[in-house]
């Protein structure tokens, strides 16, 4: 019985908070939050008693809310301004949407008031399409105008968003799908990808290959484009330049260190003898046996192979436009080739076991000079990567 008077009361006052916060909403004005959460708590009950508030809160705020929303309308219409459009659109989109959403819960019952809750609806379907048409008309004919006027990428772009959003409004709308290919293909930022190597080393042709396959690093966007090989129709809005300026790479390098270890293992084993020379039994009549170890030592040598490459470089963004720079990021990329092997004299048995799992390994043969650049460069491909995605053109 507790348990039940709990869970009634902790439901009583889950209600009277959201019926609550519904009111609130109604006194505000946000009149959508208000109807949002009296339409989601009669969609589960709508005959319960406990929810005859929201039936009531209901019938007000779609009352308030729709003559608001005409009167606003009114004003719009009024000042005969064609950016009007969308929102006037919107509106009645607005209206017809609630009113399709409380259809489907009618009648709702007052219950104290003995009758059904009123809602005045109305059919916006004419002017629902008569104001998409004037949006439609509005959209393409402003798109239209920036596609033929405008010099400016930004301008493209924003006609290219109208006409997406035409088209979803209206598909198939005129010449929409035409215009929206067009919208692109001139809001498009073109670079020119170049590669310049001012080292005295040469850079592996695999490397330079990798570097300006763009096509693996994912870079091209909806807005940008970048090209390693010129295409003589396109006129290029940046240059992209990356430049090598410096390759080092170390001598080959062997160190040496040795470990002398030393350790007593088991050999064998004597009898125990007594003060008479008498050997020892244990209480079973066997005779006790006593561990002989001996010292074991064993010079061990480790030998450490090394190599490292280091390139350094910058990118260069130039405006095509103005010949100016208009950023410059620095480039550097680093690759340790280090191997590890090892042999011994003496006794292996006086080593631990990780250092004589070394003594499997043996010397390999050095990396090329181009090996370590083409190393080098896996790093530099993700830097080169992380550059292009921060920088911006506009």
């Amino acid at each position: 019985m507790k348990k039940f008077l709990l869970a009634t009361s902790i439901l009583f006052f889950i209600s009277c908070g959201g019926v609550k916060k519904t009111q609130e909403a109604l006194n505000s004005g946000n009149y959508d939050a208000a109807i949002n959460k009296a339409l989601n708590n009669l969609v589960d009950n709508k005959t319960k008693k406990g929810n005859q508030p929201y039936v009531l809160l209901l019938e007000e705020a779609f009352k308030k809310n729709t003559a608001r929303e005409l009167k606003q309308i009114a004003f719009l219409q009024k000042s005969n301004n064609a950016a009007n459009y969308e929102q006037i659109y919107n509106g009645y989109v607005n209206l017809k949407q609630i009113e399709e959403r409380i259809k489907p819960l009618l009648p709702l019952m007052i219950y104290e008031e003995d009758r059904e809750a009123r809602f005045s609806f109305s059919d916006y379907d004419a002017k629902i399409i008569n104001t998409r048409n004037q949006l439609s008309d509005y959209l393409y004919a402003n798109a239209s105008a920036l596609l033929e006027q405008s010099t400016a990428k930004n301008d493209y772009r924003k006609a290219y968003n109208d006409l997406l959003y035409l088209e979803e409004l209206n598909p198939g709308y005129k010449d929409t799908n035409l215009k929206i290919q067009e919208a692109h293909q001139k809001g498009i930022d073109y670079v020119q990808v170049r590669l310049f190597n001012d080292t005295e080393q040469i850079i592996p042709s695999r490397l330079e290959e990798d570097l300006l396959n763009f096509n693996t690093f994912g870079l091209n966007n909806l807005w940008t484009e970048y090209h390693t090989n010129a295409i003589k129709s396109i006129q290029y809005d940046y240059e992209m330049d990356v430049v090598f300026k410096n390759i080092s790479i170390s001598p080959e390098q062997i160190k040496e260190r040795q470990i002398s270890k030393e350790k007593q293992i088991l050999d064998g084993y004597t009898y125990a003898v007594d003060r008479s020379g008498n050997q020892v039994k244990d209480s079973l009549g066997n005779k006790i046996k006593i561990d002989k170890f001996k010292t074991v030592k064993c010079d061990f040598y480790q030998f450490t192979q090394t190599k490292s490459a280091q390139v350094v470089g910058q990118v260069n963004f130039l405006d095509l436009k103005t010949k100016q720079q208009i950023n410059t990021y620095p480039l550097a990329s680093q690759f340790l080739f280090e191997h590890n092997y090892a042999n011994y004299s003496g006794d292996k048995l006086a080593l631990d076991n990780d250092l004589i799992s070394m003594l499997s390994l043996a010397a390999v043969p050095f990396p090329t000079n181009e090996q370590m650049v083409y190393d080098a460069g896996e790093d530099l491909k993700t830097n080169l990567k992380g550059i292009i995605t921060r920088h911006q053109f506009n």
